[in-house]
């Protein structure tokens, strides 16, 4: 009987996980719902009682007055090179010093990983004065490199990484590829590449997300125009005599729309990472 009492009940106890995660997945998704819907009105629907939650129909035209203040496209491709490049860096070093810090055994090693851990706890904004001067002394003002330069080296990417690789890559495939004559990058290159890949999609998103969206910084380096990136573009939107939301509001939904393809892109690997990790 209590073995048909659990075959009755899987069906039911699905149910209720499904409708409870359909649930949870609507409220994280109502704040983008309700941007699109402020995007599509005017700007008297912000305020509106009751609340505005149907699409209206000034999409294009909330659009266009986003062209007319700030160019728009210039600066998504800023901030798209900007994120791409970050990426790609922090990937790379990250992946690098995680494999030494989880392979190899070197005087200080541990000292140094939390050394490393512990620049996390520093606010940022604690290092903004002396890291302005270092980039004003190195020519790198206003200029696309000098927004970059500094998250280059992520804290969390080189633990994420370290973590991974200690659980993943197993110390007996290391010790073969060196009997059989590979050398440290060889073996990063050729093995532990290959299986940390999950890992490498949930670091990128993570990377890519946070850069995309960073703002204190940019803004403080970045002064002409043509150099901005998206969330500095969209600051100048606001006006404090007349805020007309729907065209902010227009403008942040198409900036947030490249985060989605992002991630619907790389879904799979991130998914499967996690996966990975809650099985090990």
């Amino acid at each position: 009987m209590s073995k048909l009492d659990k075959r009755r009940s899987t069906p039911v106890s699905r149910i209720l996980i499904y409708v409870l995660l359909s649930i949870v997945s609507l409220f994280s998704l109502f704040p983008f719902y309700w941007m699109f819907v402020m995007a599509t009105s005017p700007s008297s629907a912000y305020n509106s009682i009751p609340p505005t939650v149907t699409p209206g129909k000034l999409l294009v035209e909330n659009f266009h007055k986003v062209l007319d203040k700030i160019d728009f496209f210039q600066s998504m491709w800023n901030s798209f090179v900007v994120c791409s490049i970050v990426t790609i860096v922090v990937l790379f070093i990250s992946s690098l010093a995680g494999f030494a810090f989880a392979k190899f055994k070197f005087k200080g090693k541990n000292i140094l990983f939390m050394a490393i851990l512990l620049t996390m706890i520093i606010p940022p904004q604690l290092g903004l004065i002396p890291q302005y001067f270092l980039i004003s002394k190195a020519g790198l003002l206003d200029t696309l490199p000098g927004v970059m330069i500094l998250f280059f080296l992520n804290p969390l990417g080189i633990f994420l990484m370290r973590q991974y690789i200690s659980e993943s890559v197993p110390d007996e495939l290391i010790e073969a590829a060196k009997l059989d004559g590979c050398s440290n990058f060889k073996i990063y290159r050729s093995i532990v590449l290959p299986i940390i890949l999950p890992a490498f999609a949930t670091l990128g998103i993570i990377v890519f997300s946070a850069a995309w969206g960073e703002f204190l910084w940019q803004f403080t380096v970045l002064r002409d125009p043509e150099q901005y990136t998206i969330q500095v573009a969209l600051a100048q939107l606001s006006n404090t005599q007349n805020v007309d939301f729907g065209m902010i509001l227009s403008g942040v939904f198409w900036a947030t729309v490249p985060l989605l393809i992002i991630f619907l892109l790389f879904n799979r690997l991130f998914i499967s990472s996690i996966t990975e990790g809650s099985v090990k």
